[in-house]
């Protein structure tokens, strides 16, 4: 699995965090992709369903996006955005 994490945007714009996660495993099927943030959608047996609907839940309530870039045989890359926050 590889882990990227950069700042994106330019100064005096609204700047994000993106963090990406890569592995190299069976990858999820293009009919599939679209389902898998769904609550106790789950494909691996013995799964609940839970995990990456409560991650979706989690990142857009801090504002932010969670995206699955994927292919079949050759592993899946999630993609993390999240607002930069403000200081005061």
């Amino acid at each position: 699995t590889d882990l990227e994490a950069k700042k994106d945007g330019q100064r005096g714009a609204r700047r994000r965090a993106v963090i990406s996660f890569t592995d190299t495993g069976t990858g999820i099927p293009p009919e599939e992709t679209e389902a898998i943030f769904e609550l106790y959608r789950s494909t691996k047996k013995g799964g609940t369903g839970l995990g990456l609907a409560i991650v979706q839940q989690i990142v857009e309530r801090h504002g932010g996006t969670i995206t699955v870039e994927s292919e079949v045989g050759r592993g899946s890359t999630f993609q993390v955005i999240l607002p930069e926050a403000h200081t005061t």
